[in-house]
C-alpha cells in the first residue's frame, strides 16, 4: 500500500488495532461512519454530518464476509481502496480512515451468539439468512474498538438502522444517527452496488426506481395498501423483468406491517440483472 504515503497528513491512516488504540486514546466526542468502501455521495453526506457535530470524526472500510450469505455476492462486491482514500482525502476536516484486516476485527475469535427476534426476521432477514447477525456482531466489534460517542448511518437500509440502533444503544453508550437517503439527480438511491451497472443498466434502473417512488403518492387513499403493493409487485415484475423479493409498507417504529399512509414506508428488496438493490420511501 505504498501509495497510502501520498495522503495529504491532515487525514491518518490506521491500519491496524494498536494504531488505532494509540491514536484515538487521547480523544473523546468522536464520530463515526462505518463504510465497506465503494465510497459514494452518500457516505460524503454522512461524513460531513459527523464532521459538523464531532470533535474528531474517523471512517471505517472493511468488507465484512461475515455478513454475506452468498459467496458470488461478497467476491464481486466493488472494492477500491486506492479509489476510496483518493476521494476521502478532499473531505476537509476527516481526522482518521481506519482499514483493518479480517484478523484486527476478528481477534477475539468467540463465536457471536447474537440472534434476531422473530419479529424482525423480516424483509432482508427473511431472504438473507444470517446477515443481519453478521451486521450486528461487527458493529459490535468495531464500537468496541473505536468507542465512538455517535455512529452515522444511512436511512437507505433502515432495517439495518433500525436493528443496529436497538443493538448499539442497548448496550453501549454511543448514539445512533439515522442520516437521510442520498438520491442521484434522476431520483435513484445512491449505493456501492450502483457501480456494478453498465451505463445503460443504470439508466434502466433509474426509471424502474421513478416508477416505484411514485408509489407512494398511489397509496396514499388506498385502503388495503398491501393488497395493493402485491397486485402491484406482479404487474412491476412482468413490465420491467425484474424479480422482487418484497415490496410491502410497515410502521417505521416497530417494522410491522401497517395499511396506514402516516409513520409508514414502503420497503422494496429487487434483482436487475444479478445486482440486488433495496430502497424505502
Amino acid at each position: 500500500m505504498f501509495y497510502l504515503l501520498n495522503i495529504l497528513i491532515q487525514m491518518k491512516i490506521i491500519l491496524n488495532n494498536s494504531d488505532l488504540s494509540k491514536t484515538l486514546g487521547p480523544f473523546n466526542g468522536i464520530g463515526f461512519v462505518p463504510t465497506m468502501g465503494g465510497i459514494h455521495e452518500g457516505h460524503i453526506s454522512l461524513i460531513k454530518r459527523s464532521i459538523k457535530t464531532n470533535k474528531k470524526t474517523i471512517v471505517s472500510i472493511f468488507v465484512n464476509p461475515k455478513q454475506f450469505n452468498n459467496v458470488k455476492d461478497f467476491n464481486s462486491y466493488p472494492a477500491n481502496i486506492k479509489k476510496d482514500l483518493a476521494i476521502l482525502k478532499k473531505i476537509k476536516k476527516l481526522d482518521f480512515v481506519y482499514i483493518p484486516r479480517f484478523k484486527d476485527v476478528y481477534e477475539n475469535k468467540k463465536i457471536s451468539k447474537i440472534k434476531i427476534e422473530k419479529k424482525y426476521r423480516i424483509l432482508c432477514a427473511k431472504y438473507r439468512k444470517g446477515h443481519f447477525e453478521g451486521v450486528l456482531d461487527v458493529m459490535n466489534r468495531l464500537t468496541k474498538l473505536i468507542k465512538p460517542n455517535k455512529i452515522f448511518m444511512g436511512k437507505k437500509d433502515f432495517q439495518q438502522l433500525f436493528l443496529v440502533k436497538k443493538f448499539i444503544e442497548n448496550k453501549f453508550n454511543t448514539k445512533v444517527i439515522g442520516c437521510k437517503t442520498i438520491r442521484s439527480k434522476n431520483k435513484l438511491a445512491l449505493s456501492s452496488r450502483n457501480f456494478l451497472f453498465k451505463q445503460h443498466e443504470l439508466s434502466d434502473v433509474e426509471k424502474i426506481s421513478k416508477n416505484f417512488l411514485n408509489l407512494k403518492n398511489k397509496i396514499k387513499y388506498t385502503k388495503n395498501i398491501n393488497q395493493f403493493l402485491q397486485k402491484t409487485k406482479k404487474d412491476f415484475e412482468r413490465f420491467f423483468d425484474i424479480k422482487i423479493e418484497y415490496l410491502e409498507n410497515r410502521d417505521i417504529n416497530n417494522l410491522s406491517i401497517s395499511n396506514e399512509y402516516h409513520k409508514s414506508k414502503i420497503f422494496l428488496a429487487y434483482y436487475y440483472k444479478s445486482v440486488r438493490l433495496i430502497d424505502n420511501f
